[in-house]
């Protein structure tokens, strides 16, 4: 949120604090100006960008489909282009993102959330009434962008932050201590902290690498203030600690002295006036006590708790190594919770620095705090079918904490506390957090400590790592397909199986859509997916979309408390999930299309969709959940040309890519296929079916369904990009040999 109206302040009524500058000359020089007299190697020459990730996500995701569940490979373009722009420049990025979510600011979060439940809920019947993507005014993030960003970012080589605290404290921080060129962001929190220049992501032209700096002294110098002045300026004006209710009177007495002392107005809007007024009224509280050395002047006429409050605030704007009563500085760094004394002190290191380095999720505030929370999540809230995601995946968090938390470093259970969950969903009024308790993932014998989860090395270890990964999505059956399937294939396969299994209402025919358009991925390059073509749009597929995506950061979550089973990256959506794709085999498996046409007519792609589906069902019908064919009717079907569903049915979706000439996919279309993954391809498809670990040399009883008799020589497609290998499939050693004589 920043300081209520004092960004708009400085574009409408301070012009001159509003400097446009080209940030290629910015780090020329920077670096001319450190190197004079600087007589060592650090870092401190370098020109750096410290950037606000969360003010940027805005900007950074600039793909047209936002509501399907994100356009994740051209999402990962856009970024390279983005960092790219600057790293040719000869300007290095440190990117921070919010860690954690300070209860001091608890109110201001939920706040923000209900709006934008609000904003959700519109755009749902937008698009239930008119059948297409609501325009840019009802614009939201696609659901889980913020948590998988600083991981993509990382996947570039990118220097990533998460914070522990503040994220703008820490931003402020960061570019004061190391000598940044300046901060990138959209707060004006940053003009208000006495760190480097304040640069806006928002007027930033990537093109030319210009944008707006806001110029503090010039600010100061505009409304009489000084720079120290500054952080009671913004606690009277509204900020993330005090709210602007809460000195609404102090405005109010500020703006009737300054109608008294200035008849003539100020040029602007009303709120320019507000900024001009509480900022005389701050500057004539230190003109009368010039003795006053304390934060908040005594001739304030405050009660004690808003005098407090405000101390609270101010301080928050006081950096490391500043003056101005640093004995009680800044809020205290969160002490030991009641959580942190059932890990040892070698986890609790570990959790923290993989946290900052971005490199973990979930774990942190679990196991400092006892505390999770998730924001909005693109749902229709009118939809009483499908549960909200919150209580989709809740059975899942309560495995997560009790992998975490029940036992002590020494192995003995503990009774603990409940987690406070912090999730937004349709119902949940946000007044306070939802009280989870952890459940134990029901290991036969004792259950393994974090100790040995974390840091053993054996064998035995590794193997006890993905029990416990695939234990909590309830998927011990998968174990054997480690290794012979790519992670991100086994990854997906066990996040299907688990919303199958906790959603009572999910079909056949969703999950024949979540299992094609994993498999079909993989074989998509960005433009292709770009390209497809949706007669309409379904806001249950919207719904189901972004179900599947916040399942993805439930993985991580898991991963991370397993000790890490699978790499990071086979848990990213880029590798195994596209909003269009999807929606679009979404319609298509609604629609009765034939299981040829769902497969992009690819040989090995049907079979491999063929076996997943069998493994995945034999598993649910082993838990009692035996899924059912229901054909959801098309929602605005009358708004194709005739019989544009019915082709569109029978031929898949379209593609405008250079590879398909524009047009419709063509029935029988065939290319060669590399040599090299010959063999382990012909190995997949000799096995049509999976039974206990090892393929079997019959047809599967599903390929009369549309399915190819030959099925040796699949078409070659351009492949995505993948984190591990090149190929389509990753076998395990036993199943990559090539058949044996005469079978």
């Amino acid at each position: 949120m920043g300081v209520k109206g004092l960004q708009s302040f400085m574009d409408r009524c301070c012009p001159e604090a509003c400097v446009t500058v080209n940030l290629r000359e910015m780090a020329r020089q920077h670096v001319a100006k450190n190197q004079q007299g600087c007589t060592t190697t650090d870092n401190t020459t370098s020109p750096t960008l410290v950037v606000d990730g969360m003010a940027c996500l805005r900007h950074w995701y600039s793909c047209k489909d936002w509501v399907c569940g994100g356009q994740w490979r051209e999402y990962m373009d856009v970024l390279k282009s983005w960092v790219e722009a600057f790293t040719s420049a000869g300007i290095r990025l440190v990117f921070f993102f919010d860690g954690v979510v300070e209860e001091q600011k608890r109110k201001e979060w939920v706040k923000r959330r209900r709006r934008v439940n609000g904003e959700v809920s519109k755009m749902f019947r937008h698009m239930k009434a008119h059948g297409e993507q609501p325009g840019k005014e009802l614009f939201c993030l696609p659901s889980g962008l913020a948590s998988f960003t600083p991981f993509a970012l990382r996947s570039l080589g990118q220097e990533v932050f998460c914070s522990v605290r503040e994220a703008d404290y820490e931003i402020a921080s960061y570019a004061r201590q190391h000598g940044s060129m300046g901060i990138l962001g959209q707060d004006s929190d940053f003009i208000i902290y006495d760190s480097a220049l304040y640069l806006s992501v928002a007027k930033l032209r990537i093109d030319s690498l210009t944008t707006v700096m806001y110029h503090q002294q010039r600010l100061c110098q505009a409304i009489g203030l000084t720079v120290t002045q500054l952080p009671l300026l913004a606690c009277l004006l509204g900020n993330d600690v005090v709210s602007e209710e809460q000195m609404q009177h102090i405005r109010n007495n500020a703006m009737a002295a300054y109608r008294i002392n200035s008849p003539v107005p100020h040029s602007g809007a009303p709120q320019g006036q507000m900024v001009l007024a509480v900022s005389h009224l701050v500057s004539s509280l230190w003109g009368r006590e010039e003795q006053e050395t304390g934060l908040i002047p005594q001739s304030l006429n405050l009660s004690a708790s808003h005098r407090e409050l405000l101390k609270r605030g101010v301080r928050s704007y006081l950096l490391p190594g500043q003056e101005a009563l640093q004995q009680d500085d800044m809020s205290p760094l969160p002490s030991a919770s009641a959580f942190e004394k059932h890990f040892s002190p070698k986890i609790l290191k570990a959790c923290r620095e993989k946290h900052v380095a971005a490199e973990g999720f979930m774990v942190y505030s679990v196991v400092f705090e006892g505390v999770t929370e998730c924001s909005n999540t693109l749902e229709d809230e009118e939809n009483t079918e499908l549960l909200p995601q919150a209580l989709v995946y809740k059975p899942c968090r309560q495995r997560i904490y009790g992998l975490l938390l029940l036992h002590r470093h020494d192995g003995s259970s503990v009774d603990l506390p409940a987690i406070r969950e912090w999730f937004v969903y349709s119902g949940n009024p946000l007044k306070e957090p939802d009280m989870v308790h952890p459940v134990p993932l029901g290991f036969p014998g004792d259950q393994p400590s974090l100790d040995l989860l974390w840091f053993g090395t054996s064998p035995e270890v590794s193997a006890l790592r993905l029990t416990s990964f695939l234990s909590v999505f309830d998927c011990q059956e998968y174990k054997e397909l480690y290794g012979a399937i790519e992670d991100s294939l086994l990854a997906a396969l066990c996040l299907v199986t688990y919303i199958v299994l906790q959603v009572q209402t999910l079909s056949q025919e969703d999950l024949d859509a979540y299992l094609s358009q994993a498999v079909c991925l993989r074989l998509k390059s960005p433009q292709e997916l770009q390209q497809i073509k949706l007669p309409f749009l379904s806001s249950r597929a919207v719904q189901l979309g972004s179900l599947y995506v916040r399942g993805l950061s439930h993985l991580l979550g898991a991963n991370c408390a397993s000790g890490c089973p699978l790499p990071s990256a086979a848990l990213m959506p880029w590798h195994s999930f596209d909003g269009r794709l999807f929606h679009s085999k979404y319609l298509l498996a609604h629609s009765g299309t034939k299981k040829t046409v769902l497969l992009d007519r690819d040989s090995s792609c049907l079979s491999l969709f063929l076996c997943l589906r069998e493994k995945l069902t034999e598993t649910c019908s082993k838990r009692g959940r035996v899924l059912q064919s229901r054909p959801n009717a098309p929602e605005h079907s009358h708004k194709t040309t005739p019989g544009g569903v019915q082709n569109w049915r029978e031929r898949g979706e379209m593609t405008g890519g250079h590879r398909h000439g524009g047009g419709w996919r063509e029935r029988g279309e065939t290319r060669g296929y590399p040599r090299e993954y010959e063999n382990r391809e012909r190995l997949w498809e000799r096995g049509g079916g999976m039974r206990g670990g090892h393929f079997h040399p019959h047809p599967h009883p599903n390929c009369h369904d549309g399915g190819p008799q030959n099925m040796s020589r699949p078409p070659n497609r351009s492949r995505g990009p993948s984190y591990r290998n090149r190929g389509r499939y990753q076998l395990s050693p036993r199943w990559s040999q090539p058949p044996a004589p005469g079978t």
